[in-house]
Parts: C-alpha cells; sequence; structure tokens
C-alpha cells in the first residue's frame, strides 16, 4: 500500500530546496528567462545541495534517495522557476540515469561522481529534426572501426546541448526501423568531431539550455558503448518511463506555482467592494485547479512508489506525465484568467508559469504519446 504520509527526507528537501530557490533563483528568473541564460553557476551551486544526483547511490558521490524524494525537489523548484526544475530533471533523469542503469562498474565510477556533484553538466540525445516520436528513424549513425565507433549525425532539442560535458548519444549502428539497431554511447565534451549547434529561441522554458548536437567522424572508443550494442532503443524507452515522473513532477510545480498565486492574489483584489475569490465564478476555478492538482500529485506518487520498488511504471509514468501536464496549462492559463489584465503582463509570475507549461505536454513523448502508452498497456490486460 502506498504511504500518503511526507517523510521527514522530504520535509527537510522540501525546504532545503525553498530556501535556496528564494535565495538564488527568484531574484533572478525574469533576467534568465529574457536574456535565455542558462544560470551554469548557480545550477552548480545545486550539485553541493545533492540536488544533481539525488538518485546516485552513494558509493558514486550521490544522496542516494529513492524517487519520493527526487519529485519532491523538482516540484519546489517548479513551484519557483520551470526553466531550473526542467534542467534538474534532464540531468538527473536523463543523462545520470541512463549511466546509471545501464552503465558497468567502470562507466559508473568514471561519470556518476562528476555529474552528481555538478562538476559536470549532464545531456541526453535522443531526438533529430525529423523524428520526434519516430525515433526508430533517426538519421544519426555510428559505425565500427576497429575499437572505436565513428558517429555522424545531429540531435536536437537537447537539453544543455552546449554547456553540457558529457552526453548520452542514441545512435543508429543497424538498419532503419530496427529496435535491436540503435546504441546508446557516452560522449565527452572536448572529444574531436562533437560540437553544440543552434540554440533554440524559446517561448517558455527559456534559462534551460536547448541546442543541436552535431557529431562529424566523431570518433568514440568502444568503452564508451552503454550496455550491448544494439540495446539502446530498449534503454533508451525505459529511461523515458523514469523520465516522465520527471516531468510529471515538472509540471506540478508549475501548476501549483501557478495556483497558489492566483489563489494569493483572487484573496487581495477587489471587485465591486469585496474580494474576487468571493465570486462564483473565481472560486469554482480555483477549486477546479485545487482538485487537478491533487490529482496529478496522487498519479505521480503512485509512480513514484512503483518506481522506488523496482516495477515497471510504463502506464503508471505515462498517465502521470500526461495528467500533470495538461493540469500544468489548465493550471497556469486560468491563472492568467483570474489575474486579469495584469495576467497578461511580465510584473507578475503567472504569464511565465503560463509559457513554461506548454513544453510539459510536448517534451519526453507528448501527451498523444502518452495516451498511445496507456492505451497499448490497458488493452494487453
Amino acid at each position: 500500500m502506498l504511504n500518503f504520509e511526507t517523510s521527514e527526507n522530504q520535509k527537510m528537501i522540501a525546504q532545503m530546496v525553498r530556501d535556496f530557490a528564494e535565495k538564488n533563483i527568484r531574484p533572478n528568473i525574469m533576467e534568465w528567462d529574457e536574456s535565455q541564460t542558462f544560470p551554469l553557476d548557480t545550477f552548480k551551486e545545486m550539485g553541493k545541495l545533492g540536488l544533481l544526483g539525488v538518485l546516485v547511490p552513494e558509493e558514486f558521490g550521490g544522496a542516494g534517495f529513492g524517487y519520493f524524494e527526487y519529485v519532491t525537489a523538482i516540484v519546489e523548484l517548479s513551484k519557483v522557476c520551470g526553466s531550473v526544475g526542467l534542467s534538474m530533471a534532464a540531468h538527473n533523469s536523463l543523462c545520470t540515469g541512463h549511466i546509471m542503469y545501464f552503465g558497468n562498474q567502470e562507466q559508473k565510477q568514471r561519470w556518476l561522481p562528476k555529474l552528481a556533484s555538478g562538476e559536470w553538466i549532464g545531456a541526453w540525445g535522443l531526438t533529430e529534426a525529423n523524428t520526434g516520436s519516430d525515433a526508430m528513424r533517426m538519421q544519426c549513425v555510428a559505425k565500427q572501426d576497429g575499437d572505436h565507433w565513428v558517429l555522424n549525425g545531429t540531435k536536437n532539442w537537447i537539453t544543455h546541448g552546449i554547456t553540457g560535458n558529457v552526453v548520452v548519444v542514441l545512435a543508429r549502428t543497424g538498419e532503419l526501423l530496427d529496435s535491436n539497431g540503435i546504441t546508446a554511447f557516452v560522449v565527452e565534451r572536448g572529444t574531436p568531431g562533437f560540437k553544440g549547434g543552434k540554440k533554440e529561441n524559446k517561448l517558455g522554458m527559456r534559462a534551460s539550455e536547448t541546442a543541436e548536437l552535431i557529431f562529424e567522424d566523431c570518433r568514440i572508443p568502444k568503452e564508451n558503448v552503454l550496455g550491448n550494442v544494439g540495446d539502446g532503443f530498449k534503454q533508451a524507452m525505459k529511461v523515458l518511463d523514469g523520465g516522465r515522473i520527471s516531468i510529471a513532477a515538472l509540471s506540478l510545480g508549475i501548476a501549483k506555482g501557478a495556483y497558489e498565486a492566483a489563489l494569493k492574489y483572487s484573496k487581495e483584489r477587489q471587485q465591486f467592494g469585496q474580494p474576487i475569490c468571493n465570486f462564483q465564478g473565481i472560486s469554482f476555478k480555483l477549486a477546479d485547479m485545487a482538485m487537478k492538482i491533487e490529482a496529478s500529485e496522487l498519479l505521480i506518487m503512485q509512480a513514484a512508489d512503483r518506481k522506488n520498488k523496482h516495477m515497471s511504471v510504463n502506464k503508471e509514468g505515462a498517465m502521470a506525465k500526461y495528467y500533470a501536464s495538461e493540469t500544468a496549462v489548465y493550471a497556469s492559463t486560468e491563472a492568467v484568467q483570474i489575474f486579469g489584465g495584469y495576467g497578461y503582463t511580465k510584473d507578475f509570475p503567472v504569464e511565465k508559469f503560463y509559457r513554461d507549461s506548454k513544453l510539459c505536454t510536448i517534451g519526453e513523448g507528448t501527451s498523444e504519446i502518452q495516451k498511445l502508452v496507456i492505451s497499448r498497456a490497458i488493452l494487453k490486460d
């Protein structure tokens, strides 16, 4: 049975993250947003708090916590800034998570301590310009040459594509559309033939760096292959199952941030001689927001509990990600409406929640893909 009681570790982490975010993130969020600046120094400071290796075992320099603590940290960060929450999620669940779950002992010892401490920033490369949901049509290829693999191609929409010190990249090593023909490689920044490309100019999440990865005759030693050759696609699908819990937590934080701002404003804003929260049109909006947020949280905690128990989260992760991301869009939209004209300005926080929320329904599998995953799972039952 799922225990709904918040643990002492969760309470401690929540308070630590709140204190850090209020001091180091909130004063700068609009400056970073306007300039599209990824706050690298601040992000590295999060490593000192253990936030960049929440799930990494202590033997590899991590905090050694589980998914409840991980979700708690992302939610609290995202209530203040979705961009920083997104970067934390991508670093932990994608790059670091892929190495943690599929790397051998030597590979874990080589890369995880640097990632967990924040000394190195991680990136993960699956998506390409023409292959988003249709990942098996990837054009990025790797061909074996003696004790090395030679990688050629590009990856798009990569978090930390320019700043990242190390990237786990998925490349085709077999035939097109062969699910056993994709392999995962670890590529370190500075490797000849590997560079960052175009940085995307985004609607929201603007302080989380999103860029292209370019590989031109990039030679990678065979020791940098994660798991077996050909297992990359299967690995990626498992990584995404856990990653969707991260995006669900990101979505929940954004939804809570928007809701809390709207609730506070509705009690302060006077119209017709009384606070606008007294009007049914506003109070019902708040009621729907609160209900969807709590439902999202329950779905996320169910998925996190299963992940902690090493059970399949294919369906549960998809449900949590789908519902929570749509809730983030709903809550932030309603928050802007409650703020009225002020909600449409950058003087108040809800317009940023509104812009940031939309990515949650797209990244790490669109809402449509989540419905596909869920429907396949229930039809197999």
